[in-house]
């Protein structure tokens, strides 16, 4: 199975100036895990994770101060959709991150995440698991 066949499709683009409350918003209200940031002076693709946001507030940033570009990683990996889910996953293990944006051509045209990943190796359930707690 390739990337394509996992990937969402679904690619948050945000600016470097954005705060983190907002990217926050915006990641949530799309319930997705990770955001393209695009900086026009520098050309270059970046990524803001949940994780980051949460490792920020966490250590007392003020949200609504600290902005995107300060949180952004900008060595990025990427996948290009031809790449299979092994390629994926291994480059993602090797990274030690969760997400990887998928380039074609021009820019980016999808995420795939670990979950993605998971969602494609796992047999289909035909009962729901039952939690006991």
């Amino acid at each position: 199975m390739l990337v394509r066949d996992a990937m969402s499709t679904m690619v948050l683009t945000i600016g470097p100036a954005h705060t983190l409350r907002q990217a926050a918003r915006l990641m949530s209200a799309r319930r997705i895990g990770a955001a393209v940031v695009h900086d026009p002076d520098t050309c270059g693709l970046g990524i803001i994770t949940e994780r980051d946001i949460l490792n920020a507030v966490g250590s007392g940033q003020d949200p609504d101060v600290e902005t995107a570009s300060t949180h952004t990683t900008t060595d990025v990996v990427f996948a290009a959709p031809t790449w299979t889910l092994e390629e994926a996953a291994e480059a993602m293990t090797h990274g030690g991150f969760r997400h990887l944006i998928v380039l074609d051509g021009d820019g980016p045209v999808g995420i795939v995440s670990v979950r993605d990943i998971i969602r494609c190796w796992a047999p289909a359930r035909r009962h729901p698991v039952e939690l006991v707690g």
